[in-house]
C-alpha cells in the first residue's frame, strides 16, 4: 500500500476500527460511520479515500453495491498480526477454567471437559485432539489369550487410562508364558512412555538374539506388537449447534458442508495437526485453511504438552467474524491449564 508515513498510521487507525465495528456489529461500515467512531477529526470524504486506498490493496471490500466495506482474509490477517491488542484472560475466567479441568478424570473425561469450556466461553465450536498415548508413561502390562494365535494386551498407562490391542502371533502361547512375558515387561518397562519403550525394543530384540532365553525373547517380540501404532488419533468436538445462529454462516449448502467436516473430523485433524510445531496460538483465516468446508470460518488453535512433550491440540472453530483478542486468550490460556492438569496426572 504506497502511502506516506502520516497517512499509512492513519490507514491502520482506520482499518482497526473497521474490523472492530464489523466484528461488533455485523454490518457493513461504511465511510460515515468509520469517521464517526475512529476517534480522529476527519471527514467523510477523507475517510473514503484512506478506505478506497485499503480496498486496491485488498484488505477490505464491499459485498454490494453501495454497501460500506467488510474486511478481506487478507484484511483479518493484517489485523490479527499487527493491529490487535492481546489481553490477558480475566482471571476469574482463568480460575473457571482450571476449575472445570482439574478435578475431571479420567484423562478422555479432561479432553470432553475442555471442548465444551471452549465452545461455552467462545460461544463457536470447541476442538481438542485426543492425546496420542505414545507420549504418555506406561504402568503395566497384561496379555488375555482371544483365539490360538490372538490375544488381547491390556495396557495401563500411568494417567489411568486403560488401552485394550488386539496383538496377532505366530504361535499359541500358554497362560502361564503370558504372565511370565507380561511381569518380564512390566518390570522392565514400566514408567517409560511408549515411545521410549519402541526405541529400546529395537536394541533389546538384537541382544535377546543372542543372549537371552526363549522367554525373553518372546516377551520382546510380543511387546513389539502390543507396543506398537495405536488407533488413528480422533477430535472431540463441542458446540456444531452453536454455528447456526450466526448470519455469516446462514447459507443452508455451506452450513452442511460444515457440518459433514465436523462429522467426518478428517479435515478438522489435519488442520489441526498443522498446530503440533507452533510455539503457541496459530490462526487459519477462511481460506486459509485450505479447506473448502472450513473457508468460511477461522480455526485458532494451540498445543497442549504432557511432561514436555506435545500430545494434542485444541482449538476453536468459528465465522471470520470473531473477536479474536478474546478466542486468542481463551485458547492459549485452556491450552496451558490443559497442560498443568495432565501434568498433575503423571
Amino acid at each position: 500500500m504506497a502511502m506516506d508515513t502520516e497517512l499509512n498510521a492513519r490507514a491502520r487507525h482506520l482499518l482497526r476500527t473497521l474490523v472492530g465495528r464489523y466484528i461488533d456489529q455485523g454490518r457493513p461500515v461504511g465511510s460515515r460511520n468509520l469517521a464517526r467512531h475512529s476517534g480522529l477529526n476527519l471527514s467523510p470524504a477523507t475517510v473514503r479515500n484512506v478506505m478506497a486506498d485499503l480496498e486496491d490493496a485488498g484488505f477490505i471490500h464491499a459485498p454490494h453495491t453501495s454497501a460500506g466495506r467488510v474486511p478481506t482474509v487478507q484484511g483479518y490477517r493484517f489485523f490479527v498480526d499487527t493491529l490487535v491488542t492481546l489481553n490477558p484472560l480475566a482471571s476469574q475466567t482463568s480460575e473457571e477454567i482450571e476449575e472445570k479441568l482439574k478435578d475431571t478424570h479420567p484423562v478422555s473425561h479432561v479432553i470432553d471437559e475442555a471442548s465444551e469450556v471452549l465452545s461455552m466461553l467462545t460461544n463457536f465450536v470447541g476442538v481438542v485432539t485426543v492425546p496420542k498415548r505414545e507420549g504418555f508413561g506406561f504402568r503395566r502390562i497384561d496379555f488375555v489369550p482371544i483365539d490360538r494365535r490372538q490375544l488381547l494386551a491390556i495396557l495401563v498407562f500411568q494417567d489411568g487410562e486403560v488401552e485394550n490391542r488386539i496383538v496377532e502371533t505366530d504361535r499359541e502361547y500358554g497362560a502361564s508364558e503370558l504372565e511370565r512375558a507380561a511381569n518380564y515387561l512390566n518390570r522392565e518397562y514400566a514408567g517409560s512412555s511408549l515411545r521410549e519403550i519402541k526405541q529400546r525394543l529395537v536394541d533389546d530384540l538384537v541382544q535377546a538374539r543372542q543372549e537371552m532365553d526363549e522367554l525373553m525373547r518372546a516377551a520382546i517380540e510380543l511387546a513389539r506388537s502390543a507396543f506398537g501404532p495405536g488407533a488413528d488419533q480422533d477430535v472431540v468436538v463441542a458446540g456444531q449447534t452453536r454455528l447456526m445462529g450466526y448470519e455469516d454462516l446462514s447459507d443452508v449448502e455451506k452450513l452442511k458442508t460444515l457440518f459433514d467436516a465436523f462429522q467426518e473430523k478428517r479435515e478438522i485433524l489435519d488442520l489441526l495437526q498443522r498446530c503440533v510445531d507452533c510455539d503457541g496460538v496459530q490462526l487459519f483465516i477462511g481460506e486459509e485453511s485450505e479447506s473448502e468446508a472450513l473457508q468460511p470460518c477461522s480455526l485458532v488453535g494451540a498445543p497442549y504438552q504432557f511432561q514436555g512433550r506435545v500430545v494434542g491440540v485444541l482449538g476453536v472453530i468459528g465465522p471470520t467474524r470473531m473477536a479474536y483478542d478474546r478466542v486468542i486468550s481463551v485458547v492459549d490460556t485452556t491450552a496451558k491449564i490443559l497442560s498443568a492438569v495432565l501434568n498433575q496426572t503423571a
